[in-house]
């Protein structure tokens, strides 16, 4: 799978006082009609018992320049300061919106499907928050950069 060249999301999600985020790469839109994205999260992580418990997610694209907010949410080191420094702003489903993102779907749990170790959880979109911005690619186990378009 580390051949495969994704963009870099954090998801996140509130359930009752209780924040939470996971750097995620498995992320995909489902369907247009009614708006569906979807998250693998695996069982054992914290976010998805949040996740679960909440029924909301939030999708943040990172942008370019945002690796050591992605190493931060992906290490289980510390895990319980993830959201330290950050100023978040609160979706309309209550799940945490990280700074600077390229994209935020803000999305409600309507579904959830068991696949090996993880959880398939799909969400309809509430709402979607964009800012013209890079985003942070990841290929091959390491950040890159997407090269600048060619102008004709």
């Amino acid at each position: 799978m580390s051949r495969w060249t994704t963009g870099v999301t954090v998801v996140t999600s509130k359930a009752g006082a209780r924040i939470h985020g996971m750097t995620v790469s498995d992320f995909s839109g489902v369907s247009l009609s009614p708006p569906l994205v979807m998250v693998c999260a695996e069982r054992s992580s914290i976010t998805h018992g949040i996740i679960a418990e909440g029924k909301c997610f939030a999708v943040n694209v990172l942008a370019a320049g945002h690796e050591s907010l992605s190493n931060r949410f992906a290490s289980k080191k510390d895990e319980h300061r993830r959201f330290e420094g950050l100023e978040l702003a609160t979706a309309v489903t209550g799940a945490p919106l990280i700074p600077g993102a390229v994209a935020s779907w803000d999305c409600t749990l309507v579904a959830t499907h068991t696949a090996g170790d993880h959880d398939i959880y799909v969400g309809q979109v509430e709402e979607l928050v964009t800012r013209d911005l890079e985003p942070l690619v990841y290929h091959a186990g390491a950040y890159r950069e997407l090269a600048p378009a060619e102008t004709s």
